[in-house]
């Protein structure tokens, strides 16, 4: 099972790169005039725009997590990894978004995302602790409220119904590692009753979510599959979650959380895809 290695979407093909960079470049186009009703085209920019800028939910999360792994001493080559590959696709997805004309509000709250991911880049960099980790947490939020804030704007922008579900499953990546970094605060003595409220309503709304995805009119054979998968895998997670934070539990979450990311990455960028198709 991979544990370290690059998420489907985070080792890109020149080709797709180009391919994304001109899907942005049409989506700048479209807010020089945006009194206009948006084409298609600029709605499928908008599909790829809002899975760029969901994904710092996530990755907000998941350096969190490699923190606590550090401190908490579970599988640290590993972590060590996780953690240096997770800054560098936040430095990547900023040089993604710079340069383009967005909505003055949009535009605004991605500089929001910025800064907060700044701050928790420098944190990152000190020596893993308890107090570290506790700041780290508090900042990596915060970072996850900006961008979730950013990604609503977007989807509005989108004008399309359908554009919720790239937000929904994109968003499962971001729970899947809160809820592993919240397991962590807990054998960290960190936790409190917000931490295990927040890990009881991350796991409802996850196994809600997978449902209404799996219910919804957009659908492949490669969604369905996908989707199978996260099901299945959530139920290996789910255990895990389940065990006391002792050093069993931790290297399960670790390692179960990496997995359901990876298909919660892959399925958001199914969902992309099709939502591309159906606006084409």
């Amino acid at each position: 099972m991979p544990s370290h290695r690059s998420t489907p979407s985070a080792s890109l093909a020149p080709s797709c790169r180009r391919s994304r960079r001109v899907a942005m470049r049409t989506l700048a186009a479209a807010f020089i005039v945006p009194a206009l009703p948006l084409s298609a085209q600029v709605r499928m920019a908008l599909a790829t725009a809002i899975n760029r800028t969901a994904r710092f939910r996530a990755l907000s999360q998941r350096a969190a997590k490699a923190y606590g792994q550090l401190h908490l001493g579970v599988v640290p080559e590993r972590a060590r990894d996780v953690l240096g590959h997770t800054r560098k696709q936040v430095l990547a997805g900023f040089e993604e978004m710079d340069g383009q004309a967005w909505p003055p509000e949009v535009a605004r709250q991605l500089q929001d995302v910025r800064r907060s991911a700044d701050r928790l880049d420098a944190l990152l960099g000190q020596a893993p602790s308890k107090e570290g980790f506790a700041a780290v947490s508090a900042q990596s939020d915060q970072m996850m409220a900006a961008a979730h804030a950013a990604t609503e704007a977007l989807e509005k922008l989108a004008q399309a119904p359908t554009a919720r579900l790239v937000n929904t499953a994109g968003r499962q990546r971001m729970l899947s590692q809160r809820l592993a970094k919240n397991y962590e605060l807990m054998a960290a003595g960190l936790d409190g009753r917000a931490v295990r409220e927040q890990m009881a309503g991350d796991a409802e709304e996850f196994q809600r979510a997978l449902a209404q995805l799996a219910k919804a009119p957009i659908s492949t054979p490669a969604i369905r599959q996908a989707l199978e998968q996260g099901q299945a895998q959530w139920v290996f997670f789910d255990a895990a979650l389940k065990r006391q934070p002792d050093a069993r539990g931790l290297d399960n979450v670790a390692t179960t959380s990496e997995r359901l990311l990876e298909l919660m990455d892959s399925l958001t960028a199914l969902y992309e895809v099709a939502l591309r198709d159906v606006l084409g």
